[in-house]
């Protein structure tokens, strides 16, 4: 079964070679962005505060979801669940204010 499956593996990947159209304009080879010829790297190193920003934006976003559906069994939950929400809730606040005092929030 995996000689079969390697076989025609290797004959797919010839036959398309042999078929697939062949170009040999020179513009072919060049970077194509928008038409615009780049002028630098395009792997320059962003600044690791927009990925803080992001995670951060995930992190909060996905709690706001958790919140929601709290929200609707609420009285089904009663007591215990208001408190357990309450805890929760803290628990965010503590990662905000940590951050905050990290200065992730500053831009520079």
């Amino acid at each position: 079964m995996l000689a079969i499956g390697a076989a025609m593996a290797v004959v797919f990947v010839t036959i398309s070679h042999f078929l697939a159209p062949q170009s040999r304009n020179p513009n072919k080879d060049q970077a194509y962005e928008c038409g615009v010829v780049p002028e630098a790297d395009a792997r320059a190193p962003l600044n690791v505060h927009y990925y803080l920003v992001a995670v951060l934006f995930v992190l909060f976003d996905l709690e706001a979801v958790f919140i929601y559906p709290w929200a609707v069994t609420l009285r089904a939950l009663g007591t215990g669940g208001l408190i357990e929400m309450f805890i929760f809730i803290i628990i965010l606040l503590v990662g905000y204010v940590y951050a905050w005092k990290k200065g992730v929030f500053e831009w520079e």
